[in-house]
């Protein structure tokens, strides 16, 4: 029996210092690519080191580490990917989401300058997409574009867009959403706006995936002027995020005044519950913006239901996506 005045143990303490072992031996699995010459079978160390041309001894501690990361089971002395793995870190698989590492790596170095990005006032790892270069972007917006596309094609799995005939993509970097949300709808024609800096790298994602048909590249600043054209409907991923929430408010003004009445709009994004406690991956990605961007940071539900019933929008809904996102939901009375 534990002794009422017994003195507290560090136990979460322990239990954090520890948590972080399994996501970085999924990094360098993800770096290596551990996972795409399994696809064909179990292997040994050895035969999966001499795949990746690297030294049994120095791989062997990894693939165990993988194992307790449950992305491999070993068998003997035999590795294989979890159906998992198999599914989503096997290079060619239409899910692969190995080349997410670049990502990764960036935001949790950003998370490392926390104390510091705190003391200075300033973000200690800031992206900045009006100064960096077109090479510097393209590698960025690419890391985020899947996604980007992941997000569009669960917007077409909530809602329909028959009755749509015209989407902007707000700040739309690689047009990942419109690209999905047209592959579904066909008919719609979308047009992906950003800033000047940023259009070069996302005509040339159009032009990759031949949807110049479809969708057309504008510049623009979102939080500074008003969208050329207008629409039927809007949506918006990670925008209002990187702004400050007064930042956030005039993009969403800009936004919501090029939407036709009777339009929608669908804000995708890390939306806190209005306690900020939840959901718990929003809780703690407000610490990579912290110090990547300058006024950055997720807002709550109900700041955003305030933004929208300011800007005459109604019919508000939010729907909890994967991974702490959320869709907002609402319309323009017609």
């Amino acid at each position: 029996m534990v002794a009422e005045n017994a003195a507290p143990q560090p136990t979460t303490i322990q239990k954090l210092t520890t948590a972080v072992y399994p996501s970085f031996a999924m990094l360098a699995g993800m770096q290596l690519d551990v996972f795409t010459p399994l696809k064909d079978g179990p292997m040994t160390a050895a035969q999966l080191a001499d795949a990746l041309d690297v030294k049994p001894e120095k791989l062997s501690p990894l693939l165990y580490a993988l194992v307790a990361a449950e992305l491999l089971t070993v068998d003997g002395a035999r590795f294989a990917n979890t159906p998992e793995a198999h599914q989503f870190l096997v290079q060619g698989k239409p899910t692969y989401m190995g080349d997410q590492h670049e990502f990764y790596t960036d935001s949790w170095s950003a998370l490392l300058q926390t104390a510091a990005s705190i003391r200075s006032g300033r973000p200690q790892a800031q992206h900045n997409f009006s100064t960096m270069s077109v090479d510097e972007l393209a590698i960025f917006l690419r890391n985020l574009h899947p996604q980007a596309v992941i997000a569009g094609q669960q917007l077409v799995g909530l809602y329909d867009f028959t009755s749509h005939q015209t989407l902007v993509d707000a700040g739309g970097g690689t047009g990942g959403m419109a690209l999905a949300i047209t592959n579904a709808y066909p008919h719609l024609q979308a047009t992906v706006i950003d800033l000047p800096s940023v259009v070069p790298v996302t005509q040339r994602c159009i032009e990759e995936n031949r949807a110049t048909d479809r969708i057309q590249v504008n510049a623009a600043n979102v939080v500074e002027e008003p969208l050329p054209g207008t629409y039927d409907v809007a949506v918006l991923r990670s925008l209002l995020q990187v702004l400050s929430p007064e930042q956030a408010f005039e993009a969403l003004r800009h936004i919501c005044a090029a939407i036709h009445p009777g339009g929608v709009i669908h804000i995708v994004g890390r939306i806190l519950d209005d306690s900020r406690l939840s959901p718990l991956e929003t809780v703690g990605f407000n610490l990579v913006f912290l110090n990547v961007y300058r006024d950055g940071c997720a807002c709550t539900e109900r700041e955003h239901r305030d933004w929208l019933t300011t800007l005459g929008f109604d019919h508000i809904e939010r729907k909890p996506l994967t991974n702490g996102f959320s869709v907002i939901t609402a319309h323009k009375p017609a």
